[in-house]
């Protein structure tokens, strides 16, 4: 299996599961285009999963496993539903970067809308509020009670991230997009004054959670979680929450979003929970829904050179030309919303 020694990976893991059963199975599991995820069963048919860094060069700052295992961790006793963690291997020499193991939770990702299609109306509805009611939790979790106070500043969190990925963005480019300076430089100057810091997921979204029993059994993908502006986690769950008959989101992929399959609670729905949930005004979300638009196209640009490069593995599948075009959709995107 591309990414995984698995000789190796067996023989650290008997330290930390003792009643592990090898030859161990892996597989990888679909989704996603930044951190592997795999998943792989003992001989006793115990299951559980193995995240590790794309393969290859990435960039710098990205793809911390400490970091995520971390986060994982300290959430474990909390409101916010997670699996549980088995261990991080910090030693590259194991499986060629550092990774960690966590249990295998139960249930669905709904990665599209065919997929969000086999469960019931009512089970969408019920996910639909779920997913908006655990955000509301993280962001009412007190940091530095989890002992996640200093996983960063939690002040000044849109220009840290402008900064961030307009770097990133110029250690990704491959080709000039004017919309992606211009919503940059609209950003800074339109940015709201920050109220309050909360534990930011950083790319909270359906396809990012494992659901079950009309509910979320488990959120994924911390990898981008900090310290921050709360809003911006709305504003990106409510740019990937599109309704029946609108125009899906551009992604580079050909399936459409989960909630366009219908039987979810609508964005006035979502948002009007949370705002009573938490007390935080949605008013000026737009700058929020065009910072996400923004970021993503920053994103989606490495994951681009990424997969050029070679560093997402072979036989990965992906329309290069789409996903390059998605990039410069997204800018566009953030332009019109501060337009």
């Amino acid at each position: 299996m591309e990414g995984v020694q698995e000789d190796k990976v067996a023989a650290w893991l008997a330290d930390f599961i003792p009643d592990l059963k090898p030859p161990l199975e892996f597989s990888l599991i679909a989704g996603g285009h930044s951190n592997l995820t795999y998943r792989f069963v003992d001989q006793s048919g115990t299951t559980y999963v193995l995240r590790r860094p794309p393969l290859g060069n990435v960039l710098e700052s990205a793809h911390d496993m400490g970091r995520e295992h971390r986060i994982i961790h300290a959430l474990r006793d909390s409101p916010v539903p997670v699996p549980p963690t088995v261990g991080l291997c910090r030693d590259a020499e194991v499986n060629g970067a550092p990774f960690y193991v966590m249990d295998y939770v139960e249930g669905l990702v709904l990665h599209d809308a065919e997929t969000a299609k086999t469960l019931s109306a009512a089970a969408r509805r019920g996910v639909g509020m779920d997913a908006i009611e655990v955000l509301a939790r993280l962001h009412l979790v007190d940091a530095d009670a989890v002992g996640l106070g200093n996983l960063g500043r939690k002040e000044a969190y849109l220009a840290r991230q402008l900064k961030r990925w307009n770097r990133q963005w110029e250690a990704s480019k491959t080709h000039e997009i004017p919309a992606m300076e211009e919503s940059s430089r609209r950003l800074a100057d339109a940015m709201p004054e920050q109220v309050g810091a909360t534990i930011v997921h950083g790319d909270y979204r359906l396809g990012n959670m494992m659901v079950g029993d009309g509910k979320i059994q488990a959120v994924l993908d911390w990898e981008l979680c900090t310290l921050g502006d709360p809003l911006a986690d709305v504003g990106y769950l409510l740019n990937s929450w599109v309704e029946p008959g609108e125009e899906a989101p551009p992604t580079g992929a050909a399936e459409l979003p989960p909630t366009a399959a219908g039987g979810f609670p609508s964005r006035q729905d979502i948002s009007a929970c949370y705002e009573q949930r938490t007390g935080r005004s949605l008013e000026g979300i737009n700058y929020y829904r065009a910072f996400s638009h923004w970021r993503l196209a920053a994103i989606g640009q490495g994951v681009y050179k990424r997969y050029l490069t070679g560093a997402m593995g072979s036989n990965r599948d992906l329309d290069l030309d789409a996903y390059r075009e998605s990039v410069c959709v997204r800018a566009q995107a953030a332009l019109s919303l501060l337009s």
